[in-house]
């Protein structure tokens, strides 16, 4: 049975204040030691819950039935307080707020799991005709044989520019034998999450040839950077790099997760870029530090005199936003003209933002996920000049590339977000109405991580996968 990934839509406007630099440093409210929370379910819970959720002197946890209410804030409430009439005694005194809202977190994450089943093992798409709720379509492998293919972009000719992790770029000439890759691209550091990251073209390419690459660059090790430069290919060969972003020596770390390092450009020539916290979470906070944020920049990396923090003492003056975890998705919406993203929560609470000027996003201060070992984060889902997200997913999805649909071949899918899941190996289209998520679909599942998507010239959707390395194309086939 495949994976049902739940989700819970967060609804209303995103809103908020300015960057303050006094709440920039608010640690997350996690006080005292934190305990695993399958840990604390088997102490407190099984022994009426079940240990599979399944019931026993108490109901089941599996179904859909809630007594008291199985939204987030109910299901806090009655573990906090207790429905002593039904039985359930309170917990409040037993648990910790944080840990109270981390079994809110688990019970979702193990319903989901339990009723899921194992996850089905990777297939290779074939040529037949596939059904979604508003297009039949077809899938075809136009690139086979890529080692773990993370940014593309079209060129104005019609081939593909590629990235791959381990340092590799490439232009294709889709359902065609792979091409050599471009010789001398800059050495990468190719560790865990690290590598060769994003790739983009400017504006005006056609005009001035310049590519930009987002990758890890090794320091001393075992630190490393994000790196962002720009280049041109000449004859298969990368020349004329320069250098648009590179943190300060000191800032490099020894942590090899959470590098971001998504690309935008704006209608005006700017860059957008993004970096994780690079597994410290308190960086996203530190007005000081790049890590845990979406950058602003030139196109030749100056700043722009209008970013929100430029006349901010100690503050970099490239920064957009804050409290970004690990941003891995960034598109414009063709309408509104408005910067979302998505980006990876810890333990479920990955999310779906409208990043605008000078805001703070809240990491780590609030959060709808726990610790990977089960500890809890924080109680906090909102606060005061904090940003909640449009939406949020747990468990995990592990979101990466989105963008909006902008071709005429799927006119039932015009305008819609897709994002490229790499959890549950999955494309998800999703329907938003304002600032509200109003439906999901999974469009396919099964085949490899999807880490990417992107329009094509042709009107078409282009799907990089990871593990296999495959670029595929969705067709309409009707």
């Amino acid at each position: 049975m495949p994976i049902v990934v739940a989700f819970v839509l967060v609804l209303g406007l995103v809103a908020g204040t300015l960057i303050e630099p006094t709440a920039m440093t608010r640690p997350p409210a996690t006080p005292g030691p934190q305990r695993d929370v399958a840990t604390v379910y088997a102490e407190v819970c099984a022994a009426c819950h079940g240990a599979r959720l399944e019931g026993g002197k108490a109901q089941t946890l599996l179904d859909d039935t809630w007594t008291f209410g199985g939204d987030d804030a109910s299901m806090a409430a009655t573990i906090r307080e207790g429905r002593v009439a039904a039985g359930m005694p309170a917990f409040g005194a037993l648990l910790t707020a944080p840990e109270i809202r981390a079994m809110v977190y688990y019970l979702r994450e193990a319903r989901a799991t339990l009723r899921a089943g194992k996850e089905p093992g990777t297939s290779t798409p074939d040529a037949s005709v596939r059904k979604s709720e508003r297009h039949p379509y077809r899938i075809e492998i136009v690139a086979d044989g890529l080692t773990t293919p993370w940014g593309m972009t079209f060129l104005p000719d019609g081939r593909l520019l590629v990235s791959e992790r381990p340092g590799i770029v490439r232009v294709l000439d889709l359902g065609t034998p792979l091409t050599p890759p471009i010789t001398g691209t800059p050495a990468v550091w190719a560790q865990q999450d690290g590598g060769l990251l994003d790739i983009a073209i400017h504006p005006d390419y056609a005009a001035n040839g310049w590519i930009y690459l987002a990758y890890c660059e090794p320091g001393p090790a075992p630190t490393s950077t994000t790196k962002i430069v720009r280049g041109k290919i000449r004859d298969g060969r990368w020349v004329d790099q320069q250098t648009i972003y590179q943190s300060p020596a000191d800032l490099y770390v020894a942590d090899n997760t959470h590098f971001g390092s998504r690309f935008l450009f704006d209608k005006a020539g700017h860059l957008f870029f993004t970096i994780g916290d690079r597994g410290t979470m308190t960086d996203a906070q530190s007005l000081g530090n790049p890590n845990g944020k979406i950058h602003r920049v030139l196109d030749d990396g100056g700043v722009p005199p209008d970013n929100p923090l430029v006349t901010t003492p100690g503050a970099l003056g490239t920064i957009w936003s804050v409290g970004n975890r690990n941003p891995q998705g960034l598109a414009w919406h063709p309408v509104t003209g408005e910067l979302w993203s998505t980006e990876h929560g810890p333990r479920g609470g990955d999310e779906l933002n409208v990043i605008e000027k000078g805001l703070n996003y809240g990491w780590p201060a609030i959060t709808y996920g726990i610790n990977y070992d089960g500890t809890p984060i924080t109680d906090a889902t909102t606060a005061p000049g904090l940003e909640s997200p449009i939406a949020y997913w747990t468990p995990s999805v592990a979101p990466s590339g989105i963008v909006f649909y902008t071709g005429d071949r799927f006119p039932g899918w015009k305008h819609d977000l897709f994002i490229a899941m790499l959890l549950g190996n999955q494309l998800r289209r999703v329907t938003v109405s304002g600032h509200t998520v109003t439906h999901q679909e999974t469009i396919f599942k099964g085949f490899g991580r999807v880490r990417h998507v992107v329009n094509g010239p042709d009107g078409l959707l282009y799907v990089a996968l990871n593990d296999p390395g495959r670029i595929l194309r969705l067709v309409p086939a009707d």
